[in-house]
């Protein structure tokens, strides 16, 4: 009989944990992060569902003697603004992986 009481609070406790971490994805989705290329060039804004939500780019960087360069720039940015939702999602549900080697 106790044996399934444990049981039960597991699985409560589980749903606790669940609710949790989907309202944390929740948040972490509603907010904006911004990748830059160097010197500001170019800016990609993304939600933290990781969808891009704004590009802008500076009327300098656009060379038409160098599009490769225009490309960088953009990969850059659009690197960082993603690997700052990374780090974000990492820093608020990093905590629930931890212990499930993931």
């Amino acid at each position: 009989m106790m044996r399934g009481m444990n049981m039960q609070q597991m699985m409560k406790q589980a749903q606790k944990m669940q609710k949790k971490m989907m309202e944390e994805q929740a948040e972490i989705a509603a907010q904006s992060f911004t990748g830059v290329a160097p010197d500001d060039m170019v800016k990609a804004t993304f939600s933290g569902d990781k969808k891009l939500t704004d590009l802008q780019i500076k009327p300098e960087a656009i060379d038409p003697d160098d599009p490769d360069m225009l490309s960088d720039l953009i990969v850059a940015a659009v690197n960082d603004g993603l690997a700052k939702v990374d780090q974000a999602t990492q820093a608020k549900l990093g905590k629930y992986t931890k212990g499930l080697g993931l």
